[in-house]
């Protein structure tokens, strides 16, 4: 039987990219007030020690290929803690309104007549390739960018990738290392093949590794420097502004040069 002092209500915190001290205060606060905590497998752990020791905490992670447990079984997750011990908080990776299903999971709570909150995370699409000086819109460089989802729930790739190919946007795509041959043909139909490309893996992590290339040769780099999923593309010319990567790709394209 439900206990009637029992107030549910449900907050939805973004993580950050990884880096856990790019969480915010606000994330802070609702962790150290929550019953429950639901936490993915992009949420660093050590956002955790926020929480009470009394706190009960359920990992729900998905990873391509691995879930722990299926949407619907998180949602109801989130309401069964909720009615039976309050404040539960839902800890997502990044921002949860991108790419990160947080709105279905409001939705699904708010059936049920319990208040939600949202806390907004840093998004990895923006914070990742800022760690590596890379600005997503420059004066005279880039007027705008691109978040695309390089991976649909149907497991195709995105038809706004062919979209993004052909504009003078950045272009940041994640999720996407399974497609990354075919996101290297759309740009080079477009006669995109020189652009510049950075592929960055666990950003913002102790254990980040980065590849600067083109799109023409962006597949060698991934291959010879081991890169893999979870990592951010980046696409266009604001990636050899960076003053943190002007001298890796300088050094890069010279090499080319001489092949």
């Amino acid at each position: 039987m439900l206990n009637n002092n029992i107030q549910p209500k449900v907050t939805l915190v973004g993580a950050g990219p990884g880096d856990p001290d790019l969480l915010t205060l606000k994330g802070v606060k609702a962790l150290a007030e929550a019953n429950v905590v639901l936490y993915d497998a992009l949420a660093n752990e050590e956002i955790m020690k926020h929480a009470s020791q009394d706190c009960i905490k359920i990992f729900v992670g998905k990873r391509a290929g691995c879930h722990e447990y299926s949407q619907d079984q998180i949602n109801q997750l989130i309401v069964d803690n909720a009615l039976t011990y309050g404040h539960v908080v839902r800890l997502k990776g990044g921002d949860p309104f991108i790419f990160g299903r947080g709105s279905e999971e409001i939705d699904y709570v708010e059936s049920f007549g319990i208040p939600t909150f949202v806390v907004p995370g840093i998004s990895s699409a923006i914070a990742v390739p800022a760690y590596q000086g890379i600005s997503l819109t420059k004066r005279g460089i880039s007027e705008s960018f691109w978040v695309i989802t390089g991976t649909t729930s149907n497991r195709n790739l995105s038809n706004d990738i062919a979209l993004a190919a052909q504009s003078s946007a950045t272009v940041v795509i994640l999720m996407g290392m399974n497609k990354l041959k075919q996101i290297v043909e759309l740009f080079q139909k477009e006669s995109k093949g020189e652009t510049p490309v950075a592929i960055i893996q666990n950003g913002t992590m102790p254990n980040e590794k980065i590849g600067v290339g083109t799109i023409d040769t962006i597949q060698e780099v991934v291959t010879e420097s081991k890169l893999a999923s979870p990592a951010i593309i980046v696409i266009g010319e604001v990636v050899k502004e960076s003053n943190k990567l002007k001298g890796f790709y300088e050094e890069f394209v010279t090499a080319e040069l001489k092949l």
